[in-house]
């Protein structure tokens, strides 16, 4: 029996990778232009560090990771998200004596025990920018910003971002209290995860999508009434750096996100047609997790970004995606001018072309077929002939003319071609 990926994994095959390379680079070219620098941390870590992170009342937590325990005794789980290791890795490098705000993006898979469908993975990619050491309103506007610059230069222009504040610990803990009472009388009448989550974290309730929830929420307290100045005056000053960055959102008083480490400002970018997954991004400021994790008070804030989801919502609403195939270059010879056919290969790949040859002992008529299916501009013939005078025959593949050149000329000649079509 043959062996599969496992469940909830993918394979990216040439010419689906086509497609990834280019919402990545689109997210780095972003990325840099906005001042934030590359990171790249390890796929795992101790599981401690999302324990204390995340909040070990979260779903992820509690029901979504994947922990094992290594040779030496640890405790390792791939990472859930990318928040924590990049926290960590800023207080490991001592990144907090550097001139702040410190600005950094990251690429890469995330590992969750879900259950697969459309859009959503056990190994998953994200994009994600952070920024540390600033509480300024105007960073958290830079953020949200950048989230909605980023489906924009994709073509996605429909969607649609959520904002919110869920205060800070010293104004969320009496709202929660004021929401568990209003909610207690109803508890026999909540699903079972507003029931489970009642004690531990009841402002998960707001964000529950169950009809007979929301219906008991829908005159609930709300948290803005709840808020101190503090927190009441950075929202709004978020919102005004948003007017003026002409970047459109809506304030939802619900939105919670599903992370415990979230203060003030949260938002969620969602996607029409997408179905259940149509959230395709989510983000906010996380003020105490740098302590959370071992550090100093260091103010923090960041998104991630969905790359599945972001090709789901390309593929559903016909965005076309640009893709640029190399010109290749097939050198076709037969017989004993097949060294000569590797050594012009070898010289045109050094060149800076992208050269193929056969490499299945094919006539020369199959392999001017196997250079039209691959899609190859040009044809190097060297028969007979070409070998015995230095020369090689242009064939070009799109208007079937064909040119003998010197071999000395060629790579001119090439280059004159290619800079013609530029």
């Amino acid at each position: 029996m043959a062996i599969s990926a496992p469940r909830g994994t993918k394979d990216l095959l040439p010419g689906e990778v086509e497609r990834w390379q280019y919402i990545e680079q689109v997210a780095r070219d972003l990325s840099r232009s906005y001042g934030y620098q590359e990171i790249r941390t390890p796929i795992f870590e101790h599981t401690e560090l999302f324990l204390r992170g995340i909040g070990d009342a979260t779903d992820i937590v509690q029901k979504e990771m994947y922990t094992f325990e290594d040779r030496g005794g640890r405790s390792i789980t791939l990472r859930p998200e990318g928040t924590a290791a990049v926290v960590r890795s800023y207080l490991e490098h001592h990144l907090d004596t550097q001139p702040q705000p410190v600005k950094l993006y990251y690429i890469g898979p995330m590992f969750r025990y879900d259950r697969p469908q459309a859009g959503r993975y056990r190994q998953f990619h994200q994009v994600g920018i952070e920024a540390f050491g600033s509480n300024d309103p105007s960073l958290d506007a830079e953020i949200v910003s950048f989230t909605w610059d980023y489906f924009q230069k994709l073509g996605l222009t429909d969607i649609r971002v959520e904002i919110n504040s869920v205060g800070c610990p010293g104004c969320r803990p009496a709202y929660g209290r004021a929401l568990q009472r209003f909610v207690e009388p109803y508890s026999g009448s909540l699903c079972d995860f507003c029931r489970d989550r009642l004690g531990r974290n009841p402002l998960r309730l707001l964000d529950c999508k169950d009809t007979g929830c929301q219906e008991i929420l829908a005159d609930a307290p709300r948290l803005k009434d709840y808020m101190c100045d503090d927190c009441r005056m950075h929202f709004e000053k978020v919102q005004n750096y948003l007017q003026v960055a002409g970047v459109p959102v809506t304030v939802n008083e619900k939105l919670v996100r599903g992370l415990d480490y979230y203060t003030n400002t949260a938002f969620e970018v969602t996607c029409p047609g997408l179905g259940a997954q149509s959230s395709v991004a989510g983000g906010g400021r996380y003020n105490n997790l740098v302590e959370t994790v071992g550090g100093p008070s260091v103010p923090g804030i960041g998104v991630a970004i969905g790359l599945e989801r972001v090709l789901l919502a390309l593929e559903k609403k016909g965005v076309p995606i640009p893709i640029e195939a190399p010109e290749i270059i097939f050198v076709a010879t037969a017989g004993e001018g097949d060294f000569e056919a590797f050594r012009l290969m070898t010289e045109l790949r050094r060149w800076g072309f992208t050269a193929e040859k056969d490499f299945l002992g094919r006539s020369l008529k199959a392999q001017m077929k196997s250079a039209g299916r691959m899609g190859a501009r040009y044809v190097l013939l060297l028969g007979e002939e070409e070998l015995r005078e230095g020369k090689v025959t242009l064939r070009d593949m799109t208007s079937g003319t064909q040119t003998a050149v010197k071999r000395e000329e060629l790579f001119k000649v090439l280059a004159e071609l290619r800079n013609r079509r530029q």
